[in-house]
């Protein structure tokens, strides 16, 4: 089901202070679809979603679902949370303690009192769903953080929510159970082609689970994109540095070469796409991600995009080294392969495709 949201704004007081936690937000999030909203702490995502929810009242605006406006300031519309026909998983998951994992999923359903037949078919379908058939008995107590994280999942889809909602569900996790569950929820989300609006400061979590993705700062929605184009061709310079480790070198743009723009900078003239269209004249940001840097410490190859410098730092990862190769006086930060014979102050080449950076506006 589909989400539209027009003009919304929300503002808070503090100190004395007016701060302005949404900033004339006007969104649609696609039916069936996973869609994140991602930022930094603060940026007003949480609050966004709260307003989805029922849960804060914007002081302007409108929020309609489906064919349901469920908030409108201006036409005095505010349909209660309980009856938006949403779902909702928190980030403590809100298990209650002192139930088992069927009194836990079952809680929607016995409040709504649907009778007790059609309740049992309905756990049982969403605990075999989430892979927690067997443990309805269990004390939630005696459940592990993703089990936890599953049975959250089961009751906010028991009662067949037209939306499901999100709210950083794996910060609680350890790095190997979020990476686990993070696998399984996409899974889940895409077998059941529900709409879900999924809120979390998290760029690979963004970027593993959604179908498109918000950035979001200061109150304001500053670019939506699918994944790839979110990473890889960003439009905003603030994104491409949110949504990962990037390579930013100023320039000015010195000609234009096909789809391709020629930046000249500090370590030289650079080759990258120009989606944007920026005119020769006008300066501008190269942006190249660390992985489509190719290293070598033998030969001379001339060309486009080639460059010699020196390893500034080596820092070991696990598969792979992260590197800062200074040239002149800008620091390139690249992925290192432990096959590269790398060391700290040594020589190396460093070069990458021209379609594989692109301009961003300065």
């Amino acid at each position: 089901m589909e989400i539209r949201i027009k003009g919304l704004t929300r503002d808070y007081s503090s100190g004395g202070k007016g701060i302005r936690a949404l900033d004339h937000i006007d969104l649609t999030i696609p039916a069936n679809r996973i869609f994140t909203l991602l930022g930094p702490s603060g940026c007003g995502k949480t609050t966004l979603l709260r307003c989805i929810v029922g849960l804060e009242s914007p002081d302007s605006g409108e929020i309609a679902i489906g064919d349901d406006v469920v908030f409108s300031r201006e036409r005095n519309i505010f349909v209660p949370p309980e009856k938006r026909g949403l779902g909702m998983v928190f980030q403590t998951y809100a298990i209650w303690p002192h139930m088992t994992v069927f009194d836990n999923v079952a809680y929607p359903l016995k409040s709504r009192k649907v009778p007790m037949e059609e309740i049992r078919t309905r756990v049982a379908r969403f605990l075999d769903f989430v892979q927690l058939t067997g443990f309805e008995n269990r004390p939630s107590t005696k459940l592990s953080g993703g089990q936890q994280q599953r049975v959250a999942l089961a009751r906010a889809l028991v009662a067949e929510p037209k939306v499901i909602l999100f709210d950083e569900p794996l910060s609680n996790l350890d790095a190997k159970l979020r990476e686990e569950t993070r696998k399984e929820l996409r899974s889940f989300l895409t077998r059941l082609k529900i709409t879900a609006v999924y809120v979390t400061h998290d760029r690979v979590e963004a970027l593993a689970l959604s179908d498109r993705i918000a950035v979001m700062r200061a109150g304001g929605i500053i670019e939506v994109g699918d994944p790839k184009k979110i990473y890889f061709r960003s439009d905003s310079r603030f994104v491409a540095d949110f949504i990962g480790r990037a390579n930013l070198i100023k320039g000015k743009v010195v000609a234009l070469e096909g789809a391709h723009g020629i930046i000249d900078t500090d370590i030289g003239a650079i080759a990258g796409l120009n989606n944007q269209n920026i005119a020769p004249g006008r300066n501008a940001m190269l942006c190249v991600r660390p992985e489509f840097i190719r290293l070598t410490t033998s030969g001379v190859t001339e060309g486009r995009n080639v460059f010699r410098g020196k390893v500034e730092t080596l820092l070991f990862i696990g598969e792979a080294y992260e590197g800062e190769i200074r040239i002149g006086d800008t620091r390139i930060t690249t992925t290192v392969p432990p096959t590269v014979d790398a060391v700290e102050g040594g020589d190396i080449q460093i070069s990458f495709d021209a379609d594989h950076c692109f301009l961003l506006p300065a």
